[in-house]
């Protein structure tokens, strides 16, 4: 009876011990990245992209810094933040990174888990952002930039607009343009809140015809703007502007843009904006967008699938290509174009064709 007392004490300890081997062996196993964003040798990136991975296992927060995840650009640290949530580290870059450039971020061994165990070697990955170190080309209006605005449905004022340029309407007929007291001539029309000519489907030959190249025109320069690939910016502040200097690029967001206090847009005399939006774009009351370093209203593009709505007393640069359509509300302003696929309403309005 001792005997096999004796025994099974031996046993019970040796399951212990056994037990006790593999809990140290797995507590002493080394953590993994196990993904990263972008992943490895992606093309495309957008640039504000920031750059993140994801361990295996929870770590050591203060062994995830600056020394340990870096991002370079040839041999070139680049300078950003870096930070840590549950397992996933995360490094925003303090400048826009470059266009079409290749981009190598590390993780090194000097990360470690809280119980002193680090990565059993460095891990390394590579991108490549997207956009083009050229400068964009513009998209080409056709005989709709002859215009400062054309609607295909209707084109409404309320109060007393100051609008520079001429306007077009097509398919619609002259009735669909309210608010303006026509003066009918022949082919065309005017009116005391217009300085140029104001057109529309029925008016006498050729007119017809060149409405229907100039909403022809439009309709193609939307889908140019919308159809350009690999952006610069993608989800930029997910859609909120509000406060931001918008260097050269294509943007693209898949939701709403909204502007709830002044922008800027920064660049040269050639350089060129395409904003690709595929909800609706608001601006707030009072909003303005401001052109530094040379940037010309003509060369940007607000590509729009939803409504476009202007607040009251706000200021806008440049063309606007919307597939619904675009309201002006009391008392804004434009430095640009007002291109619907459908209505634009004005209010105490100023257009005026950059």
């Amino acid at each position: 009876m001792k005997t096999r007392t004796v025994l099974q004490m031996i046993a019970a300890l040796l399951i212990v011990s056994i037990l006790s081997c593999k809990k140290d062996s797995t507590s002493g196993a080394n953590p993994k990245v196990i993904s990263t964003n972008p992943t490895n040798n992606l093309t495309g990136v957008p640039r504000n992209n920031e750059i993140a991975f994801t361990f295996s296992e929870a770590m050591d927060a203060s062994t995830i810094n600056n020394s340990t995840f870096t991002l370079k650009q040839g041999s070139t640290l680049v300078p950003g933040t870096v930070t840590y949530s549950g397992t996933t580290a995360t490094f925003t870059p303090s400048t826009i990174l470059a266009a079409g450039t290749a981009y190598t971020a590390t993780i090194t061994t000097g990360a470690k888990t809280p119980a002193g165990i680090g990565l059993a070697a460095n891990t390394v990955w590579n991108f490549t952002t997207g956009g083009s170190t050229a400068t964009l080309a513009v998209v080409d209006l056709g005989a709709s930039g002859n215009f400062v605005i054309v609607a295909k449905s209707a084109i409404n004022n309320g109060s007393t607009s100051v609008v520079t340029g001429d306007l077009g309407l097509s398919p619609a007929a002259t009735s669909y343009i309210t608010g303006l007291s026509l003066t009918n001539a022949t082919g065309y029309a005017t009116s005391a809140q217009v300085t140029g000519k104001i057109y529309a489907a029925d008016m006498a030959a050729p007119t017809p015809v060149n409405m229907t190249i100039a909403v022809n025109n439009m309709v193609t320069a939307y889908n140019d703007a919308a159809g350009r690939t690999s952006p610069d910016f993608s989800e930029l502040a997910t859609g909120n502007l509000g406060g931001k200097t918008l260097v050269p690029g294509l943007y693209k967001w898949t939701n709403n843009v909204t502007l709830p206090s002044d922008v800027m847009i920064s660049g040269g005399s050639n350089d060129v904006w395409i904003f690709q939006i595929a909800g609706n774009l608001n601006t707030s009351s009072a909003v303005k967008i401001t052109l530094i370093g040379g940037a010309q209203a003509k060369n940007i593009f607000w590509q729009v699938a939803g409504q476009v709505t202007l607040g009251t007393t706000s200021h806008f640069e440049g063309n606007i290509l919307s597939k619904t359509g675009i309201t002006f509300q009391t008392g804004s302003s434009i430095n640009g174009r007002a291109l619907a696929q459908t209505a634009v309403i004005l209010d105490a309005s100023t257009i005026t064709k950059p």
